[in-house]
């Protein structure tokens, strides 16, 4: 038998609903107010709800359309009302079936069934919709994921495909959900990396700064200066369109406002004095630098991001301990054993994780390349660091810090591109 829900009539001269719906084998399972037609519904779960209203005014429709978002049923209206665009706002709130001045007991049973039949047809196709969308959006993101693989080594549209496929079928997922997969751990290698930057940027003004100091090829140090302010700012605003403002946006901040104070010290003219107000500005940057570094890693999708942090951190590093040397020479009394300390206790952090590297189970042919020639980079730097007292020892570390950076920065980018983290 089919179950009605009725709704109260608020006209004293509305027909007997409820008796003539059960006289034509209905079952009504009871009446509900306006006020709460929509929980009635939800909760007893009619084959369908019938009303008659002398009027669909504007609240009758908006309980209409309130009914079809929270418990969709078969709607049967009668009405007087015989306004043309009532009817089709009715139509769009879901109302099923809408009788104007067509009231009649026998043809109740008829009504009914055809709010049914209407109801099950919108109800297919908004499912075939919904199921399209579906469909499309997953094509978005095989073809977004596809580019990814592209770019991360040399393959072709269909082997991109193949290898989503692959992994598709080896983790019983959707190729859509693989595909999700690789966008969100590209996304999240990328904003790492970019975080990464900023530690290492932070570093490497202070000794570019302090090189002009010194009088050591100060043109090049001012050019590579000028470079590297600029690189914090775009990834700052790279970050800030990446990011959620409501999970980071305090940590963005937070970097910000050292850097704000960093940009200014360093737009005057290279001064000794100044070095130790540069350098505090700059180690805000780094502190905020590597908060924002150590959230993206936790939150990521990827569980192989923590390799993307420890390679970036050698670039920081390697800046560091070159800038921590030259200020050795610059500053006096304890600053100047503090900066000598600090870069010796570096050095160790330098090469406890070049060996974590060079043990990390994420690693291809160019990975291991890049590793090679950073240690034989290293070495070099390590020997130069007791010429940093001259002119001429300070330029070559500065090369050496420079080239091991660049050697640092290839690998934190193969890391990101590598297969094996980009498919999990």
């Amino acid at each position: 038998m089919i179950s009605c829900l009725v709704l109260t009539p608020s006209s004293p001269t509305a027909p007997a609903l409820r008796e003539d719906l059960e006289a034509a084998g209905i079952h009504v399972i009871g009446a509900a107010q306006r006020s709460n037609l929509v929980q009635e519904a939800a909760k007893s779960a009619p084959d369908v709800v019938v009303m008659h209203e002398p009027a669909a005014d504007d609240e009758l429709l908006a309980l209409a359309a309130s009914l079809l978002a929270t418990a969709a049923r078969p709607l049967l209206v009668f009405t007087s009302d015989a306004d043309a665009d009532k009817m089709k706002r009715a139509v769009e709130a879901g109302v099923h079936v809408y009788v104007v001045n067509g009231y009649a007991p026998q043809r109740l049973r008829s009504l009914v069934h055809l709010a049914q039949t209407r109801f099950a047809h919108e109800q297919k196709l908004r499912a075939e919709l919904a199921d399209l969308s579906h469909r499309f959006e997953e094509r978005k993101l095989v073809d977004r994921a596809k580019g990814i693989l592209m770019r991360s080594r040399p393959l072709s549209e269909e082997e991109a495909f193949g290898l989503l496929r692959v992994a598709s079928m080896h983790s019983n997922r959707r190729v859509g959900q693989v595909s999700r997969q690789v966008i969100e751990a590209a996304r999240d290698a990328e904003a790492l990396n970019r975080a990464g930057q900023l530690r290492m940027l932070s570093q490497r003004l202070v000794k570019l700064y302090a090189l002009q100091v010194l009088g050591a090829r100060p043109a090049e140090a001012g050019v590579r200066l000028s470079e590297s302010g600029a690189r914090i700012d775009a990834n700052l605003s790279a970050l800030g369109k990446s990011l959620s403002r409501s999970t980071y946006g305090d940590l963005l901040d937070a970097v910000l406002v050292p850097w704000t104070g960093l940009k200014a010290a360093l737009g005057t003219p290279p001064d000794a004095a100044r070095l130790a107000e540069v350098d505090g500005w700059a180690e805000r940057v780094l502190l905020h630098a590597d908060r924002l570094v150590t959230q993206l890693e936790i939150t990521g999708a990827a569980a192989s991001l923590q390799v993307i942090n420890v390679s970036g951190r050698q670039r920081m590093l390697s800046q560091r301990i070159a800038k921590q040397a030259l200020l050795a020479v610059l500053l006096n009394g304890d600053a100047a054993q503090a900066a000598a300390a600090d870069a010796g206790k570096c050095r160790a952090e330098f090469e406890q994780a070049l060996a974590f590297l060079e043990s990390a189970p994420l690693s291809s042919r160019e990975i291991h390349e890049s590793l090679d020639a950073a240690g034989r980079t290293w070495r070099a730097m390590t020997a130069a660091l007791a010429g940093a007292r001259t002119a001429e020892g300070s330029a070559a570390l500065a090369d050496a810090s420079e080239a091991l950076l660049a050697l640092f920065e290839q690998l934190t980018e193969r890391y990101e591109r590598s297969m094996q983290l980009l498919m999990g």
